[in-house]
């Protein structure tokens, strides 16, 4: 069971589906009011629906990199729920596949933009104020600390993102706290071609011998979110049934 966050209010970016809305949910179901950002409002609308309406979340569209967009998001959140006590960055895109080589600059630039900066961004929009006590949860990757091939240059950004989360933690200290969780595959639209049609085949190489799913990583969040893990900070959790353990990252 997850320790009760009612009364707090949480931003969770890149929520209308897969890991985000699960965390949104998880977060939710402990009693928390979410705000949930991702950049087309229609999904944004089912995923408030799904979260239990506009008394308990709120939608706000547009893109992670707009520092604009950053700024609304808060602004509405604030208004309508009071200060955000948690930020969960999950937002993350990977829009190319093929070796570092014959990477296009101009993409490599907005993965940095996405994946890194706007995590940085979000942090200094939530708390870049008088000090006073939050929590900071980013979302990275197994492909961060073990070479992802075809996706190199997205797992540069979520080892940046995992130095980013150690630099913040000291920071930030002692007020926020920030941690981070890496998953490993999780079954979710943004990582289908990673095992669409041979499911079974990716999972026997993970010791739990199987993929994860939204929950597994939703569970750890709230977890790093909530009071049971007040002297934690500055770390990142592996959600990977086992797989970095044969040396595989994915």
């Amino acid at each position: 069971m997850t320790a009760s966050l009612t009364g707090r209010v949480a931003l969770v970016t890149g929520a209308s589906r897969g890991i985000g809305l699960a965390i949104a949910a998880r977060l939710a179901a402990a009693g928390a009011k979410v705000c949930v950002t991702a950049r087309k409002p229609d999904p944004l609308a089912e995923a408030v629906s799904l979260l239990g309406g506009p008394s308990v979340a709120l939608g706000v569209a547009g893109r992670a990199d707009d520092p604009e967009h950053r700024a609304a998001a808060v602004a509405k959140t604030t208004a309508a729920f009071g200060p955000i006590d948690i930020l969960v960055n999950n937002t993350g895109i990977n829009p190319v596949f093929g070796p570092l080589m014959e990477l296009d600059l101009g993409a490599a630039r907005k993965i940095f933009e996405v994946n890194l900066l706007s995590a940085l961004g979000w942090a200094q929009e939530v708390y870049g104020g008088e000090p006073r006590p939050g929590v900071v949860v980013n979302v990275s990757s197994v492909g961060g600390r073990v070479p992802p091939p075809g996706i190199s240059f997205y797992g540069i950004t979520k080892a940046a993102l995992e130095h980013l989360t150690r630099c913040l933690a000291l920071e930030m200290a002692p007020h926020v706290r920030v941690n981070a969780v890496a998953p490993a595959v999780v079954k979710t639209k943004f990582a289908k071609l990673l095992y669409e049609g041979r499911e079974d085949e990716v999972a026997s190489a993970y010791p739990l011998a199987r993929l994860g799913i939204p929950d597994d990583v939703a569970a750890a969040v709230a977890f790093l979110a909530s009071s049971e893990a007040a002297w934690i900070t500055g770390q990142t959790l592996v959600i990977d049934g086992g797989v970095t353990l044969t040396g595989r990252g994915a």
